[in-house]
């Protein structure tokens, strides 16, 4: 090795480290706008010319779509698990339950990617799928003690928590609006006389 020679983990490397990671940064914060603004469809080319950064460097950081996922949704994952433990929390599991349907919704009509993320799956994001599942569990929880305090329609089933994601992210691509809120307290609260309207997803 010649005097002047730079070892590999030396001071010469410190440049490129941390241009890997503003690269790294960049490509988050434009993927964020990107599938904000178009859905989980937006290609990776897209999200590319969004940060201003080549496709090799965009596969050099994330080479793979679900990985990119992963890395810009886990915070939008953790504010929908503070939702649902701030629901568990709610001393009425009625309101509790509703106002977590509400925030959800909303979290979903304020960016179209997060609406994809509540109803598609990522087998390779193992610790956002982790998160969405712990999130689902007590959800699960949280139904049946508003199904025992006589307030949630007994058909309800804990699927037809999917659903609702589902029927609020077709609201949200068409219309750009989450779905009214009045809609969904009619159709999941239990009546004196039963429910009066099929629960999602089902027909009578």
């Amino acid at each position: 090795m010649s005097p002047g020679a730079q070892h590999s983990d030396g001071p010469a490397a410190q440049p490129l480290r941390k241009d890997a990671e503003r690269n790294r940064e960049r490509i988050i914060a434009a993927a964020r706008r990107v599938f904000a603004r178009d859905g989980l469809n937006a290609s990776m080319a897209s999200v590319a010319r969004e940060a201003g950064v080549g496709i090799a460097t965009m596969f050099r950081r994330f080479p793979t779509k679900e990985e990119l996922v992963d890395a810009v949704f886990s915070d939008r994952m953790d504010a929908d698990a503070d939702a649902v433990a701030a629901a568990l929390d709610d001393p009425d599991p009625w309101h509790g339950f509703i106002g977590y349907i509400e925030t959800a919704c909303a979290m979903q009509a304020a960016d179209s990617g997060f609406a994809d993320v509540l109803t598609m799956t990522f087998p390779t994001a193992k610790a956002l799928e982790q998160r969405r599942d712990e999130a689902y569990e007590a959800m699960v929880r949280l139904l049946y003690r508003a199904k025992a305090a006589g307030r949630l329609r007994e058909d309800f089933d804990p699927s037809d928590l999917v659903l609702i994601h589902m029927a609020n992210a077709g609201v949200v691509n068409a219309t750009g609006d989450a779905a009214p809120d009045a809609l969904y307290r009619a159709m999941l609260r239990a009546g004196p006389g039963g429910p009066t309207a099929p629960a999602p997803g089902r027909r009578n």
